[in-house]
């Protein structure tokens, strides 16, 4: 079995925003922590250290010969526990590669968006144990190795006994988290929240700025009513995340904006910086997540007969955003006549 957290070694693959200010905020606590990402986040370490901060005010920083950050699979085998924080069109290359490089009795935690990822990584890795995760914040990297918290939320992990040590220790480290025995739930009901993330590639905005146009809520709305009765459909009860339950989230999204930033005030708690991480993958050049995000929508829907006409459109639309390498910077209004016509 693996160790407690107190003593275990912590490694973190695919240690990006995600990964690097999660793992460094257990380090900072005094975890031991081995990071896995790439060559040109190392770099950055090495320059000038690993720096995290908050839209609270909190900040850390950890010198650069106090950052075991590797760009191989190097001393994987001396991990207890592994946090999985690479994209999710990674995840089966990833853990073919953990296969024959991981003890088995160490813990594997998917904390990377969509919600067949875990399953993904049980199939692969039939001798560990391996627990679902999600992450409900939003971090972004800045300049160099300078990694911001720009909102509020919490980690949920599927509830095990190396779980409960690893959200005490989490929480200790000013990282709010949770265990959860449904974690299909919770999947789902994060899955609501980033229908978001390919509406902020196609607006090329902040995400505040996002959420305080009113057409763009109106089209997050038509998505989210839209996933709903498909997970309806089969049977899927998505869980609370956040402060209002999954069934009034599209009602809220269409308060005049006035009300809205009074209803939703918490939902706001996003500073200037936040934006999408699929926002990032475009800049940055990577794959988008949008198959396993609205895909999944569809994927879920064709298997209960449902129509999902406008989740399709999105994907159509991020995945014609990507191929050219640029946000559209589509206007509320543009957007939401196109997702409206996608229904008739």
């Amino acid at each position: 079995m693996a160790k407690t957290t107190d003593e275990s070694l912590i490694g973190v693959i695919g240690a990006g925003s995600i990964g690097c200010y999660v793992g460094g905020c257990l380090q900072e606590l005094g975890c031991r922590v081995r990071y896995l990402g790439r060559e040109h986040v190392a770099s950055d370490i090495r320059s000038g250290g690993l720096r995290l901060t908050s839209h609270d005010g909190r900040t850390a920083n950890l010198p650069p010969d106090a950052v075991d950050f590797r760009t191989d699979l190097s001393g994987l085998e001396e991990c207890d526990i592994l946090l999985i924080c690479v994209k999710s069109p990674a995840t089966e290359e990833t853990a073919d590669a953990m296969a024959g490089a991981i003890r088995t009795d160490a813990v594997v935690i998917s904390l990377q968006n969509g919600v067949a990822n875990a399953d993904v990584l049980k199939s692969r890795l039939p001798d560990n144990t391996v627990l679902a995760g999600m992450v409900a914040f939003n971090v972004a990297r800045l300049q160099g190795a300078h990694f911001h918290l720009g909102t509020d939320g919490d980690i949920y992990v599927e509830d095990h006994p190396v779980a409960r040590m690893l959200v005490d220790r989490l929480n200790a480290a000013g990282v709010s988290a949770n265990t959860s025995s449904d974690m299909k739930g919770v999947l789902w009901g994060k899955l609501l929240l980033n229908l978001n993330n390919g509406l902020n590639v196609l607006s090329d905005m902040p995400l505040r700025r996002q959420l305080l146009d009113s057409d763009y809520r109106r089209a997050l709305a038509l998505l989210i009513e839209e996933t709903l009765a498909a997970l309806k459909a089969a049977g899927i009860s998505p869980a609370k995340i956040g402060k209002a339950p999954p069934g009034l989230i599209a009602p809220i999204l269409r308060l005049p904006t006035w009300l809205f930033e009074r209803v939703a005030a918490s939902m706001l708690k996003i500073d200037d910086k936040a934006r999408s991480s699929m926002r990032d993958d475009l800049d940055r050049g990577r794959k988008s997540e949008i198959a396993f995000i609205n895909g999944a929508v569809v994927e879920l829907a064709a298997k209960v007969n449902a129509s999902v006409p406008v989740n399709a459109a999105v994907i159509a639309l991020v995945e014609d955003a990507f191929a050219k390498g640029q946000s559209p910077a589509l206007e509320g209004r543009d957007l939401l006549q196109r997702l409206q016509k996608a229904t008739t």
